[in-house]
């Protein structure tokens, strides 16, 4: 397997576009992205786990119900969530599309991110439909641009692999900056794969997949009400049909973590006001649930978000955040220790402090990616959550995100 470049565009048959079409004021920023497949696809989603859940998710859920789609619209700039007319608004993206592309509307997933319970115009996005359509092509890039909000860098990946002598490849555009919480969906994720894979094989990877890469993410703790990851397979790579558990189907799973693993990187270091990625990695514990709630808990913690941006070795809110947790963990054999570029300090030893250079300290915490490592001394299964700093700016974004 190995990194390509084109996004979601490196699988065959996969197209691409990003324009804007007047959502956002800001004529530089687009905000109508468009994926298309020349082959109808299988599919596959995973959506918010929020009460409050956008229009688009609702008509998407309801189109995916036979495992099978086309294409994909979505719109920045308005989340089109809360809006007595949300679902009317969503299903005509689709019809309009549909129409444009000589597909049916039914296979088409819809989504959209930005404010909350702001009406969504049509207007713009039937206007600029025609263009969006006008310019499919190999452009993930400008697609992957049409989906942020507060968003700073593009994210955007694809790899290349071997399905039984085939080869494959499985790519990923993504946003998400702010309103980043685990249970999925916590972010709008965009993945396209030319493997050969059953609707139901492809649901099944990609679930148990997201439960240990988007579900570990955390930003500022808030669960979005729009957020979704789908994944469409359209089979163009030639491979026979993945259909049940084995070689291929690893193989696969194993493409798809790439990718995603490298998109919650992505998110995370992009966080709000962020200036470093975190990542949270636990060792030694005895269930993966337990592994999973503590580097959650850690990764989650205001006080430890916090300390790393000033990049005070503050160890006892990591210990602080292990113990609320809930996990059911020997606080007394829990070592802690911070790692980045620069070099690791160990600082916790059996739940208890220990000796450490102040000033090496400081130096690690420096860096724009660092590790919390959690060794629990209780077992031999681990985890990994992924986060960021918590800076001012997160607080200036935040506090006028409607202007």
């Amino acid at each position: 397997m190995k990194t390509v470049e084109g996004g979601v565009c490196a699988a065959k048959g996969f197209l691409a576009a990003g324009v804007h079409c007047g959502i956002r004021k800001n004529k530089t920023k687009k905000d109508l992205a468009l994926i298309y497949s020349e082959k109808k696809a299988t599919a596959a989603a995973v959506y918010t786990t929020n009460l409050v859940k956008g229009a688009p998710l609702v008509v998407t859920k309801q189109h995916l119900a036979d495992g099978m789609a086309q294409a994909v619209i979505c719109n920045s700039g308005n989340a089109n969530t809360c809006n007595a007319n949300g679902v009317e608004i969503a299903e005509k993206m689709c019809s309009l599309l549909a129409d444009k592309l000589g597909v049916s509307a039914d296979d088409v997933v819809v989504a959209s991110t930005g404010v909350i319970g702001q009406p969504l115009d049509i207007a713009p996005i039937a206007a600029g439909i025609p263009q969006l359509v006008a310019s499919l092509g190999k452009d993930s890039a400008s697609a992957a641009q049409g989906i942020m909000t507060t968003d700073t860098k593009r994210k955007e990946i694809a790899v290349e692999f071997q399905i039984g002598g085939a080869t494959c490849h499985l790519g990923g555009i993504a946003k998400g900056s702010g309103m980043i919480h685990p249970n999925m969906a916590t972010m709008l994720v965009f993945l396209t794969t030319d493997c050969a894979i059953s609707a139901k094989m492809l649901q099944q990877a990609l679930s148990g997949d997201v439960s240990e890469t988007f579900n570990m993410v955390s930003v500022d703790g808030d669960t979005s009400t729009n957020d979704m990851v789908t994944l469409l397979a359209n089979g163009m790579a030639g491979n026979v049909e993945i259909t049940a558990p084995g070689a291929d189907f690893d193989a696969f799973m194993q493409a798809l973590n790439t990718v995603t693993v490298y998109l919650c990187r992505r998110i995370a270091g992009d966080g709000e006001g962020a200036t470093k990625l975190l990542e949270c990695k636990v060792t030694g514990a005895a269930t993966h649930e337990i592994a999973k709630t503590v580097a959650k808990s850690v990764i989650c913690s205001s006080l430890t978000k916090a300390a790393m941006f000033g990049a005070d070795a503050n160890w006892g809110r990591v210990l602080c955040a292990i113990g609320y947790s809930g996990a059911d963990v020997d606080v007394m054999k829990i070592d802690v220790a911070f790692r980045s570029p620069a070099g690791t300090v160990a600082v916790c030893q059996n739940g208890a402090g220990i000796p450490f250079s102040e000033e090496q300290a400081k130096s690690i915490l420096s860096e724009s990616e660092i590790e919390i490592l959690v060794e629990l001394n209780a077992g031999s299964t681990a985890s990994t959550a992924w986060g960021c700093d918590l800076t001012y700016d997160y607080v200036k974004i935040n506090g006028d995100y409607r202007t």
